[in-house]
């Protein structure tokens, strides 16, 4: 798995160049957000239980269908394989964090991902409502800690990415 650093070490190492200004800035950038990055994965870590159940009570509450017969959500069963997957992307977000790279997602996580849950029915539109949800349980729990607003496009990176992957656009209905 790469992160930011060697994903850029790698580019220029192909090229047979030094760092120029614009590698520089990439590696201030990730720096820069280090502490931020860091709150982040802290917080999944110890939170992640709270963070999904919180995520999955929303995303229950905007679906209450998904947990009626015929619903995705229907049966013990099915509802452990949501709230698995739910823990399983929050934890795959986590490492995309910490590398400050969410390309590590498509390999890790995306790939085949569609055609697997194609395959066993199971409905994209409220699996990516449900990456999307993570993402904003995260941010509000990471502004309650007194992190600045501005910071969040940040942390909602790989969640966006995840969802982008999965095929849906425009999840973040507010």
């Amino acid at each position: 798995m790469r992160d930011a650093i060697s994903g850029l070490i790698g580019r220029y190492d192909q090229l047979g160049r030094y760092f120029d200004r614009s590698a520089i800035d990439s590696i201030n950038a990730y720096l820069d957000e280090s502490t931020l990055r860091i709150q982040a994965v802290e917080l999944i870590n110890g939170s992640a239980a709270e963070i999904v159940r919180e995520a999955s009570q929303r995303l229950f509450r905007d679906e209450p269908d998904l947990l009626l017969p015929g619903g995705n959500a229907y049966t013990t069963r099915r509802l452990a394989a949501c709230l698995r997957d739910m823990d399983y992307f929050l934890r795959y977000a986590s490492y995309a964090l910490v590398a400050g790279d969410s390309t590590i997602l498509n390999e890790r996580v995306l790939n085949g991902l569609d055609d697997t849950y194609k395959s066993l029915g199971v409905p994209t539109g409220p699996t990516v409502r449900s990456i999307v949800l993570l993402g904003e349980v995260v941010s509000e729990m990471l502004l309650a800690n007194g992190a600045a607003s501005d910071q969040l496009a940040t942390v909602l990176q790989p969640f966006d990415h995840l969802a982008k992957g999965l095929g849906e656009t425009n999840v973040r209905q507010r």
